[in-house]
């Protein structure tokens, strides 16, 4: 990959396969390889509509980009999946204005579509539902129920679960604890439950004491995120939950914040505990959020009144 400079003046990209700038833009960030895979199959979906139309994506203008989002809303994309999309794409962009490739970034000036902070698509379960999916995990072997366990009892991503490793499995101040890489790129460490490291306790007990990843398949492989969500849904189907088949495990991280802001736990302990940079992310788990009880107007009226009796 080369940068040379323009004539009269700025930066002209002699830039080598897009697939090259896209590595290099990958590797100069912290992501998970879910992310990564998504975040090239965005730039990729890009480049493939730029071809299509004879549009030179180092000249492009946020009315090309405005088109291409108008494309994907056309094949009916939820907005959130187009935002993202553009989201990446802007990511993308800025690193090649860094680069001195282009002199300004087409998405900044582009037409997103708007995502409410209290939106999510993700179907949440019920605290009674998650029960159930428990107990039958429980009954469907040691490997399924530490699963399915560290997921509703702490909320994890899928792609943190399957990548902990056996040595992330310790013990901290007298708490039994799992260390991962979250979102970012930003170590994470949390507690295990007692029914947690129950669970993982008697999945250990048959795995074996060998290094490497903490849930193997079959064959002795790291299991994947696909597992898992094959995993959700059967035992779903299983325990009669009847959205079981759009299901997936961020239901269970759904859940686990839903939960705690419902039994009170305060948003900023929730919010650590998702690993969320944003306090606003965290807010579209707090269903109750929006209880007129909770309204500060009562609270400044009542010491209104106090101050008002001496």
């Amino acid at each position: 990959m080369q940068v040379v400079p323009r004539q009269g003046g700025g930066a002209v990209a002699g830039l080598g396969a897009a697939e090259q700038v896209t590595e290099a833009w990958l590797a100069n960030r912290r992501l998970s390889e879910h992310t990564r895979a998504a975040y090239r199959r965005d730039v990729a979906g890009w480049l493939g509509w730029c071809a299509e139309r004879g549009v030179e994506p180092l000249r492009a203008s946020f009315l090309d980009v405005n088109a291409y989002a108008r494309g994907l809303e056309a094949r009916k994309l939820a907005a959130a999946t187009v935002a993202r999309k553009l989201s990446g794409l802007s990511s993308w962009y800025d690193f090649l204005v860094k680069l001195r490739a282009v002199e300004f970034n087409p998405v900044s000036g582009a037409d997103r579509p708007y995502v409410s902070r209290d939106h999510s698509a993700t179907v949440g379960l019920s605290p009674e539902e998650v029960d159930a999916l428990l107990g039958v995990a429980r009954a469907a072997g040691a490997r399924h129920r530490a699963v399915v366990t560290l997921l509703a009892d702490l909320g994890l991503r899928v792609g943190e679960l399957v990548g902990l490793d056996l040595a992330d499995v310790g013990t901290e101040r007298g708490h039994r604890t799992v260390r991962f890489v979250g979102k970012g790129g930003r170590p994470r460490r949390r507690v295990l439950t007692e029914d947690a490291a129950e669970a993982l306790d008697d999945y250990l007990a048959l795995r074996g004491a060998e290094d490497g990843p903490l849930f193997l398949t079959s064959t002795g492989g790291r299991i994947d995120r696909h597992a898992v969500f094959r995993l959700i849904r059967r035992l779903a189907r299983e325990a009669g939950i009847a959205a079981a088949d759009r299901l997936s495990p961020h239901s269970l991280r759904h859940a686990f914040a839903t939960a705690a802001r419902s039994e009170g736990v305060p948003l900023e302990d929730v919010q650590d505990a998702m690993g969320h940079a944003d306090p606003r992310t965290t807010r579209r788990y707090d269903r109750d959020r929006h209880n007129l009880d909770r309204d500060p107007a009562y609270t400044l009226a009542a010491a209104r009144a106090r101050r008002a009796r001496g």
